[in-house]
Protein backbone atom coordinates (compact mmCIF):
# COMPACT_ATOMS: atom_id res chain seq x y z
CA UNK A 1 0.00 0.00 0.00
CA UNK A 2 1.23 3.45 -0.85
CA UNK A 3 1.13 6.23 1.71
CA UNK A 4 0.45 9.63 0.16
CA UNK A 5 0.74 12.91 2.05
CA UNK A 6 -1.10 15.97 0.72
CA UNK A 7 0.20 19.27 2.07
CA UNK A 8 -1.78 22.47 1.62
CA UNK A 9 -0.05 25.78 2.31
CA UNK A 10 -1.27 29.12 3.62
CA UNK A 11 -4.73 30.48 2.89
CA UNK A 12 -5.92 27.27 1.24
CA UNK A 13 -8.25 26.87 4.22
CA UNK A 14 -10.15 29.78 2.62
CA UNK A 15 -10.85 28.00 -0.67
CA UNK A 16 -14.40 28.50 -1.89
CA UNK A 17 -14.53 31.95 -0.28
CA UNK A 18 -11.26 33.58 -1.34
CA UNK A 19 -11.16 34.86 -4.92
CA UNK A 20 -13.30 32.06 -6.41
CA UNK A 21 -12.73 33.50 -9.89
CA UNK A 22 -9.06 32.50 -9.48
CA UNK A 23 -9.15 29.50 -7.13
CA UNK A 24 -12.58 28.04 -7.84
CA UNK A 25 -15.63 27.41 -5.67
CA UNK A 26 -14.60 24.08 -4.15
CA UNK A 27 -13.58 24.19 -0.52
CA UNK A 28 -10.49 22.49 0.86
CA UNK A 29 -12.80 19.93 2.49
CA UNK A 30 -14.33 19.24 -0.95
CA UNK A 31 -10.89 18.65 -2.47
CA UNK A 32 -9.77 16.43 0.42
CA UNK A 33 -13.01 14.42 0.38
CA UNK A 34 -12.68 13.82 -3.37
CA UNK A 35 -9.05 12.71 -3.02
CA UNK A 36 -9.95 10.47 -0.07
CA UNK A 37 -12.60 8.70 -2.15
CA UNK A 38 -10.20 8.20 -5.05
CA UNK A 39 -7.46 6.94 -2.73
CA UNK A 40 -9.84 4.52 -1.01
CA UNK A 41 -10.97 3.15 -4.38
CA UNK A 42 -7.32 2.59 -5.28
CA UNK A 43 -6.37 1.00 -1.94
CA UNK A 44 -4.08 3.86 -0.97
CA UNK A 45 -3.56 5.53 2.39
CA UNK A 46 -3.83 9.31 2.16
CA UNK A 47 -3.20 11.96 4.81
CA UNK A 48 -3.92 15.68 4.61
CA UNK A 49 -2.20 18.59 6.32
CA UNK A 50 -2.94 22.30 5.96
CA UNK A 51 -1.30 25.11 7.86
CA UNK A 52 -0.74 28.81 7.48
CA UNK A 53 2.58 28.82 9.35
CA UNK A 54 5.79 28.00 7.52
CA UNK A 55 7.36 26.33 10.56
CA UNK A 56 4.44 23.89 10.92
CA UNK A 57 4.73 22.98 7.23
CA UNK A 58 8.48 22.40 7.60
CA UNK A 59 7.87 20.22 10.67
CA UNK A 60 5.28 18.16 8.76
CA UNK A 61 7.60 17.68 5.81
CA UNK A 62 10.39 16.53 8.15
CA UNK A 63 8.00 14.03 9.76
CA UNK A 64 7.96 12.10 6.48
CA UNK A 65 11.39 10.78 7.40
CA UNK A 66 9.72 8.50 9.96
CA UNK A 67 6.00 8.29 9.14
CA UNK A 68 6.20 6.06 6.07
CA UNK A 69 5.10 8.60 3.47
CA UNK A 70 5.97 7.32 0.00
CA UNK A 71 4.96 10.42 -1.95
CA UNK A 72 3.99 14.05 -1.28
CA UNK A 73 1.51 16.16 -3.19
CA UNK A 74 2.15 19.74 -2.13
CA UNK A 75 0.53 23.07 -2.86
CA UNK A 76 2.95 25.44 -1.14
CA UNK A 77 0.65 28.37 -2.04
CA UNK A 78 2.33 31.72 -1.29
CA UNK A 79 5.37 29.93 0.16
CA UNK A 80 6.11 28.73 -3.39
CA UNK A 81 7.78 32.07 -4.03
CA UNK A 82 9.46 32.65 -0.66
CA UNK A 83 10.28 29.54 1.34
CA UNK A 84 13.84 28.32 1.24
CA UNK A 85 13.07 26.55 4.54
CA UNK A 86 10.38 24.35 2.97
CA UNK A 87 12.61 23.70 -0.04
CA UNK A 88 15.44 22.59 2.24
CA UNK A 89 13.08 20.30 4.15
CA UNK A 90 11.84 18.67 0.93
CA UNK A 91 15.41 18.16 -0.25
CA UNK A 92 16.40 16.66 3.10
CA UNK A 93 13.60 14.09 3.37
CA UNK A 94 14.17 12.77 -0.14
CA UNK A 95 10.49 11.84 -0.63
CA UNK A 96 9.33 12.37 -4.23
CA UNK A 97 6.73 15.10 -4.66
CA UNK A 98 4.54 16.88 -7.16
CA UNK A 99 3.98 20.62 -6.83
CA UNK A 100 0.36 21.60 -7.47
CA UNK A 101 -1.17 25.04 -8.02
CA UNK A 102 -4.87 25.67 -8.55
CA UNK A 103 -4.25 28.75 -10.66
CA UNK A 104 -1.79 29.17 -13.51
CA UNK A 105 0.99 30.92 -11.63
CA UNK A 106 2.66 31.87 -14.91
CA UNK A 107 -0.32 33.92 -16.08
CA UNK A 108 -0.41 35.95 -12.89
CA UNK A 109 1.82 38.58 -11.29
CA UNK A 110 5.52 38.32 -12.16
CA UNK A 111 6.54 37.53 -8.57
CA UNK A 112 4.48 34.32 -8.79
CA UNK A 113 6.47 33.00 -11.77
CA UNK A 114 9.36 31.75 -9.62
CA UNK A 115 9.08 28.60 -7.50
CA UNK A 116 11.63 27.44 -4.95
CA UNK A 117 10.32 23.88 -5.39
CA UNK A 118 9.89 23.14 -9.09
CA UNK A 119 13.46 22.04 -9.78
CA UNK A 120 13.21 19.41 -6.99
CA UNK A 121 9.72 18.22 -7.92
CA UNK A 122 8.94 15.14 -9.98
CA UNK A 123 6.49 17.40 -11.78
CA UNK A 124 4.47 20.59 -11.55
CA UNK A 125 0.74 20.92 -12.25
CA UNK A 126 -0.44 24.51 -12.54
CA UNK A 127 -3.72 26.05 -13.60
CA UNK A 128 -6.01 23.01 -13.70
CA UNK A 129 -7.90 23.81 -10.50
CA UNK A 130 -8.75 20.93 -8.17
CA UNK A 131 -8.22 18.48 -11.06
CA UNK A 132 -4.49 19.06 -10.59
CA UNK A 133 -4.60 17.28 -7.23
CA UNK A 134 -6.37 14.30 -8.81
CA UNK A 135 -3.81 14.07 -11.60
CA UNK A 136 -0.99 14.26 -9.05
CA UNK A 137 -2.58 11.41 -7.07
CA UNK A 138 -2.94 9.28 -10.20
CA UNK A 139 0.72 9.86 -11.03
CA UNK A 140 1.87 9.15 -7.48
CA UNK A 141 0.31 5.70 -7.72
CA UNK A 142 2.41 4.86 -10.78
CA UNK A 143 5.67 6.06 -9.22
CA UNK A 144 7.74 3.17 -7.86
Amino acid sequence: MKNILVIHGPNLNLLGMREPEIYGRLTLDDINRNLSQKAENMGVSITFFQHNAESALVDRIQLTMTDGADFIIINPAAFTHTSVAMRDALAAVNVPFIEVHLSNIFSRETFRHHSYFSDLAVGVISGLGAKGYELALEYALTKR
